[in-house]
């Protein structure tokens, strides 16, 4: 059974379903809104399982799951015309780190910058180590989301 926004537009104020992290090579949320069926081939076929159902069963990125290695598995599975080929950049995401991070109140902490392949993140050498995102690196794949220990890293649209 096909998702229909409209029934839900009686329940709630938003007009939108919120999905929190788009799939890659999704780039206009009304056409994944309407034309996604929730079948979950997507979740089925990425090997990190990293996707999960999220708002009105639509699929949505858990990067508290994994990091994202844009195989490219979801797009290739999907009858639906909601992605753009994957020979395009997958989505225009950067990692953000927050207030919470250990390293603004003093506590030595490199967990992202561990875990991160691109080397995007860098500790700035001071009395703390502030981490330092170099924006042109990260891919927002989300490799630093999961290690974090106060989950401070999001991964977001670049501003």
């Amino acid at each position: 059974m096909k998702f229909d926004n409209n029934k839900r537009r009686l329940f709630k104020k938003k007009h939108k379903v919120t999905v929190t992290n788009l799939l890659p090579w999704i780039q206009d949320i009304d056409l994944f809104v309407n034309n996604c069926t929730q079948c979950g081939d997507c979740l089925n076929s990425c090997p990190e399982k990293i996707i999960v159902k999220g708002d009105g069963g639509f699929p949505n990125i858990d990067f508290d799951k994994g990091e994202c290695t844009f195989c490219g598995h979801c797009a290739d599975v999907c009858n639906e015309p909601i992605f753009v080929p994957t020979t395009q950049q997958p989505w225009i995401k950067k990692a953000q780190i927050g207030v919470m991070c250990l390293a603004y109140q003093n506590v030595y902490c490199r967990s992202c910058s561990e875990s991160c392949e691109n080397g995007a993140l860098t500790f700035q050498i001071g009395l703390s180590a502030i981490p330092q995102i170099d924006l042109d690196s990260c891919t927002g794949c989300g490799a630093c989301v999961a290690p974090c220990p106060t989950s401070a890293i999001h991964i977001k649209a670049a501003e």
